[in-house]
């Protein structure tokens, strides 16, 4: 192979797995934001992912706001508007399902109320795909816009070597870079985010403080669903889509959750971009079938080598 085309091929798959990466990596803050502060596996978090994209489509296509603000614009909008619908699904499922299984109400009890969430969340999980197959159909959906089959040309060494960035993808990558800094600064710098450190690192010692766990736990099951819901929209403008689409997802989420450490939100950001990068560099020396595989051989490894994640501390929380 001609030197030139292999280092090419190696930046740009270095490019690409950067930026679904950072996408890999938004969804993994929003699971990683429940588990840390409810202490709640939930496995209808792929779900609230499916939701977005049809959230975003909706928006962009019914609404309107595609034609308002543009292909572009327009769809970055629709993924922050679907963001705010799953953010109240998500408040009054936890206020219907999970209130009475999580929190101090379960507190002593056997297994701390694991068994019910578990039970509760997969079968959310299977309610939201079977509704949304009933409601959307199972026909593929993508939200369509002219960035997701156009490309930038980046050239790197003159003429000779030239590293092209596709627009959607590319586009989604910033906009997924700005949610993870607005969340990162919201949990370490305001009042609400304070609040949800309380509850993640001792409920009852946060109540004794004054902090209401119910509403910490609301706000964190909540904003979990809509951080993971945006990520779903953005992917929507590239990557076709229907009412199981969340089984796509669901592993690389809880992978890199562990990778960058339980209980580290953070952490889970750079665990998303750790599977993006192995997901694609894998492919230069073996066939495409094999990236998923080759994700949990080097899971396996650094689990092995490094049992708290990569990022993470035994005792770090949120």
């Amino acid at each position: 192979m001609n030197a030139y085309v292999l280092i090419e091929n190696v930046l740009q798959a270095l490019y690409t797995g950067l930026v679904v990466g950072c996408i890999y990596g938004l969804m993994c803050v929003g699971l990683a934001l429940i588990f840390s502060v409810m202490r709640v596996i939930n496995f209808a978090q792929g779900e609230f992912l499916m939701l977005g994209m049809y959230a975003a489509l909706f928006c962009f296509a019914q609404i309107g706001v595609g034609a308002l603000l543009g292909p572009g614009v327009g769809a970055v909008v629709a993924s922050l508007l679907a963001g705010v619908i799953v953010f109240a699904i998500g408040a009054i499922l936890y206020d219907v399902l999970l209130r009475p299984v999580t929190g101090l109400s379960v507190a002593g009890t056997e297994g701390e109320g694991h068994y019910p969430q578990l039970t509760l969340t997969l079968g959310l999980s299977l309610l939201l795909q079977n509704g949304g197959l009933i409601a959307f159909g199972s026909s593929p959906q993508t939200i369509r816009t002219p960035l997701s089959s156009s490309a930038w040309e980046l050239p790197v060494f003159g003429q000779d070597i030239s590293l092209f960035l596709n627009k959607a993808r590319t586009v989604a990558c910033i906009v997924t870079l700005a949610v993870a800094f607005a969340v990162a600064i919201f949990i370490n710098r305001s009042r609400h985010g304070k609040m949800l450190r309380a509850a993640a690192d001792n409920a009852e010692a946060a109540t004794y403080m004054g902090i209401r766990v119910t509403r910490a736990h609301r706000l964190a099951f909540a904003l979990g669903a809509a951080i993971s819901a945006i990520a779903g929209g953005l992917v929507a403008t590239y990557y076709p889509f229907q009412p199981y689409v969340g089984l796509e997802f669901i592993i690389v989420m809880y992978a890199g959750v562990v990778l960058g450490g339980m209980g580290s939100v953070m952490g889970a950001f750079w665990g998303g971009i750790t599977i993006g990068l192995v997901q694609q560099l894998s492919t230069l020396v073996l066939p495409q079938q094999l990236q998923n595989a080759t994700i949990f051989v080097v899971f396996l490894l650094i689990i092995l080598l490094r049992p708290q994640g990569l990022f993470g501390r035994n005792v770090e929380r949120v």
